[in-house]
């Protein structure tokens, strides 16, 4: 199942928040070794997570957390504006046609092809709000992971084993995601509306 909210919309999905952020937390500290925060819930969270940012998730068939990631426009705050800037040559990237995607997380229990229900799901958040593209900061070696997905990025710089890329929506791309996951697109498109029904999309100056 895949499922489409906000940060203000965490209380009404409470139990899958707590495991994301905790899945987070295994998965950026504990196994990858980065310096983030950690509270004293077992939550990883950072600055961009109190934006409101849209998440993507992904639960398994008992309705937990198998993997995740979120948007933010560009024309806000971003990670690569204030974070990894010399990935793209201290040339921010601020557009209405793209947002950013960070946080791309699987769950130590995912199994399957959790990975490619997020590149789909993904790819339904732009088709469904008209966005052209997304840019994304992840390790290097994550490339050949994604071109074996089905989708790769343009790479757009890279600096100690993190790069950043850009990836193009089109509808050929997400007819291929929809037949390798068996998910039909207007079930999907259905599921993205219900869930924004009553939230509009952010708009950031």
């Amino acid at each position: 199942m895949i499922h489409f909210f906000y940060g203000s919309q965490l209380e009404s999905h409470a139990e899958l928040a707590t495991e994301m952020f905790r899945d987070r937390a295994t998965q950026f500290r504990d196994r990858m070794g980065w310096d983030v925060t950690v509270d004293a819930m077992g939550w990883e969270t950072d600055q961009y997570d109190v934006l409101d940012p849209l998440y993507v998730v992904v639960a398994d068939k008992d309705g937990h957390h198998a993997g995740s990631m979120r948007f933010l426009p560009t024309t806000g705050r971003t990670m690569l504006a204030e974070i990894f800037p010399h990935l793209v040559a201290g040339i921010p990237i601020r557009s209405s046609a793209v947002w950013e995607c960070t946080r791309f997380c699987l769950s130590p229990n995912a199994t399957g092809n959790v990975a490619q229900m997020l590149l789909l799901a993904a790819s339904e958040v732009g088709l469904a709000i008209g966005v052209r593209q997304a840019v994304g900061i992840f390790d290097r070696p994550m490339l050949r992971v994604y071109r074996r997905l089905g989708w790769s990025p343009e790479l757009l710089g890279h600096a100690d084993g993190i790069a950043a890329g850009l990836w193009t929506f089109s509808e050929d791309v997400h007819d291929k995601l929809c037949t390798e996951t068996g998910i039909e697109a207007r079930t999907l498109r259905g599921i993205f509306e219900d869930a924004l029904v009553n939230l509009p999309l952010p708009v950031h100056a």
